[in-house]
C-alpha cells in the first residue's frame, strides 16, 4: 500500500461481518413469520454480503501503488466496486418484485409477529450502525466504494422499516395482501437506489469532472494569481476514485525568465493542493507573446485564440 494510503479494507471487512448477522438474523424472522416481507429483506442483506466482499477486492486493488502499466495508480477500481454493488441491487429487487406478486396471488397467514419483528429490528439496528461508520469513512477518504456500500446499507435499514410497519399493518387490519405490497414498495426503493449507484459509478468511468464546489476551489486558486499579465486556459479536471486530476495551462510575458515561471507553477499547484483533497495538479508553461499559445487541443482539434475567455475557459460549446 502507497505511503500515506489509508487502510480502508477495515471498514470492508466490518460490512462483510454485519452482512453475514444480518442474513441469520433476518432469515430466523423469516422463517418464524413466513412473511414475504421479511423475506425480501433477508435476500437484500444477501446482497450486502456480496457487495461487501466485491468491495474488500476492490479496495485491496486501489490501494496499490502505481506502476508501469497504470503510471496514474489503480484508484478506478473503486468504480468497478460500486457499479457491480448496483447492479447486484437491482438484481435484488428484481427477485423481490417476483415473489412479492406471487405471495400476493397466494396471499399465506404471518406467524410469531412480535418474535420477527423484534429480530429483523435488531437486525436493521446493526446495519444503521456499520452504515453511519463506512459513510463517515467514505466521505473523509473520498472512496465512492465505501460511500455506495454505507447508501446500500442505509437504504436496508429504511426498507426493513417498511417491512415492519407492512407486517404491523397485516395484524392490525387482517388484510393479507398488504405484506406483498409492501414488499414490492420494498423493490421499487431498492431499484432507485441501485440505479444511482450505476450512474455515478459509469459518470466516474467517463472522467467527469470535479464536483462544482470542488471546481470553484481549483479556479479560485488559479484567479489569485491573474495579475502581472498572467493568465490560463485550457483547464481540465477529472475524478477517479479517491483521486483528483487536475491540467492548466499558464501563460506568462515572454520576457519571463525559466525560474520566475517556474516558481509561478509551483506556488499555483501547491494553492491547488490546499484547495482539493488528494489531487493531482499538472501545470504547463506558456508565452503570451505567442498566439499559439491559445492553442488548446482537444477533440483533435485546435482552439483559434480569439475562442478563448478572458479568465482563459474555452468558450468551444
Amino acid at each position: 500500500m502507497p505511503v500515506g494510503t489509508p487502510n480502508l479494507k477495515r471498514f470492508a471487512w466490518l460490512s462483510i461481518a454485519a452482512a453475514m448477522a444480518t442474513i441469520a438474523l433476518k432469515t430466523v424472522a423469516y422463517l418464524l413469520t413466513g412473511s414475504v416481507g421479511l423475506l425480501s429483506d433477508a435476500i437484500e442483506s444477501l446482497v450486502n454480503l456480496a457487495g461487501a466482499i466485491m468491495a474488500l477486492a476492490m479496495l485491496t486493488v486501489a490501494a496499490r501503488p502505481a506502476d508501469e502499466d497504470h503510471t496514474y495508480g489503480h484508484s478506478k477500481a473503486e468504480y468497478f466496486s460500486s457499479g457491480v454493488e448496483g447492479t447486484l441491487i437491482l438484481i435484488a429487487a428484481f427477485s423481490i418484485g417476483v415473489a412479492a406478486m406471487l405471495r400476493f396471488l397466494a396471499p399465506q397467514p404471518i406467524e410469531q409477529v412480535g418474535v420477527g419483528i423484534a429480530v429483523s429490528f435488531v437486525a436493521s439496528a446493526i446495519n444503521f450502525a456499520v452504515a453511519l461508520v463506512l459513510l463517515r469513512a467514505g466521505k473523509q477518504h473520498h472512496s465512492i466504494t465505501l460511500e455506495a456500500n454505507a447508501q446500500h446499507l442505509l437504504t436496508d435499514v429504511w426498507t426493513s422499516a417498511g417491512v415492519i410497519v407492512g407486517v404491523g399493518a397485516v395484524v392490525a387490519t387482517g388484510w393479507l395482501p398488504l405484506d406483498p405490497i409492501v414488499a414490492m414498495l420494498v423493490a421499487a426503493n431498492i431499484v432507485w437506489t441501485g440505479a444511482r449507484i450505476v450512474q455515478r459509478s459509469v459518470l466516474g468511468l467517463m472522467d467527469t469532472v470535479l464536483p462544482a464546489g470542488e471546481l470553484a476551489a481549483v479556479r479560485a486558486a488559479l484567479d489569485s494569481h491573474l495579475k502581472d499579465g498572467v493568465e490560463y486556459h485550457a483547464l481540465r479536471t477529472r475524478q477517479s476514485g479517491a483521486r483528483r486530476f487536475v491540467s492548466v495551462h499558464v501563460l506568462v510575458p515572454g520576457a519571463w525568465t525559466v525560474h520566475r515561471g517556474h516558481e509561478l507553477l509551483e506556488d499555483i499547484e501547491a494553492r491547488i493542493r490546499a484547495a482539493v483533497p488528494n489531487v493531482t495538479a499538472l501545470t504547463h508553461l506558456e508565452s503570451l507573446d505567442d498566439p499559439a499559445s491559445w492553442d488548446d487541443i482537444q477533440l483533435d482539434r485546435p482552439v483559434p485564440a480569439a475562442a478563448a475567455t478572458p479568465t482563459g475557459e474555452d468558450s468551444r460549446p
